[in-house]
């Protein structure tokens, strides 16, 4: 934990700071191409031979969220491996990151897309994992700095651009990141939106990548190991918006679990995957995955900061008053003041 701490004074997102080693641009070029070929390899496969794909392979193709996908593992790599041994991620980190990404990839481009969109429950799952669990261990592997190294330097530019920061700024503030949190979850559920983005494959894609990137940036801002500063915030600030966003989710959960009315008529039209499971029992298991597990992430990320903040404190110098008594508490890591 102390490498992590030392690896993340970023300016924003996730520990995003490198130390101005390139290393080889012809091998960021390099993995761009290798990772572009693949993906047009599986397109076409996915275009004229489906039934050969294996289960990982994607279940309809998507260019931007495969590219997505394979440049957000090769830029680790590289990043890693760019990186000095002794500041190096510990293995947990390389688990967490790449759990992270594989549990985004499998929702989003495997056959469980399909799934997803025949049983409510699993749409509910899905985007669980899309919102909460992937961003989640992405974030708790702070691997910003690694990734900043192993992307080619015109990205990295592009990451580092001063407006782009601003926005950053502005909707990693912990009211707004709250808001867009919790919002976005409710909007996506008002029925008729829910519906009308299920049949329309543009808003679909909205869907999808804002419940992802919204993920990334709220679990990024909560997980933050720094204290503040550098950290956007104070380690108090960000229990209290990770405890005070539970309770929306809880009701929202619990009102679609008891509601004895069928909201999302899409389900009955499209076909349910599981004809056994009818539109109430799907309703209702969709509304305990919103309510349960999401409140558990919460509970989880709270204890995680509030780790944090003991591993910070032990990392203060011990300091003993005139009369060899303990040493005051400080509030500053709490409050940021």
């Amino acid at each position: 934990m102390d490498q992590r701490m030392a690896d993340a004074p970023a300016p924003a997102g996730f520990g995003a700071e490198h130390d101005g080693f390139d290393g080889d641009s012809r091998t960021a070029v390099a993995g761009l191409g290798l990772v572009l070929a693949f993906a047009a390899a599986l397109w076409w496969l996915c275009a004229e031979h489906p039934a050969r794909l294996p289960d990982w392979a994607p279940w309809e193709f998507s260019w931007t969220q495969f590219v997505a996908a394979g440049l957000a593992l090769f830029w680790y790599a590289r990043g890693v491996a760019l990186t000095p041994a002794a500041r190096r991620p510990g293995p947990w980190r390389h688990v967490a990151y790449v759990g992270g990404v594989a549990a985004i990839y499998t929702v989003l481009l495997t056959h469980f897309e399909y799934m997803a969109q025949h049983m409510f429950f699993l749409n509910r799952l899905q985007h669980l994992v899309m919102h909460h669990l992937g961003p989640f261990l992405i974030a708790l592997s702070w691997p910003g700095a690694s990734l900043l190294r192993g992307m080619p330097p015109p990205v990295r530019r592009v990451i580092e651009w001063a407006p782009l920061q601003r926005v950053m700024w502005v909707v990693q503030q912990p009211v707004i990141a709250g808001t867009l949190f919790v919002g976005l979850i409710y909007l996506w559920l008002i029925p008729a939106v829910h519906v009308r983005a299920m049949i329309d494959p543009r808003l679909y894609d909205v869907m999808n990548w804002t419940m992802v990137i919204d993920g990334l940036l709220f679990w990024s801002l909560v997980l933050d190991p720094r204290p503040s500063p550098p950290a956007r915030t104070s380690y108090a600030m960000r229990m209290l918006v990770t405890t005070l966003v539970m309770f929306p989710q809880i009701m929202l959960g619990a009102t679609i679990t008891f509601s004895t009315t069928s909201l999302y008529w899409y389900y009955d039209v499209c076909g349910r995957l599981y004809p056994s499971i009818g539109a109430l029992l799907d309703q209702h298991i969709g509304g305990v995955i919103l309510w349960i597990p999401s409140a558990m992430m919460s509970s989880a990320a709270f204890m995680l900061t509030l780790n944090n903040v003991r591993l910070n404190e032990e990392r203060q110098p011990v300091m003993e008053d005139d009369d060899d008594g303990p040493a005051p508490i400080s509030a500053s890591a709490w409050t940021g003041r």
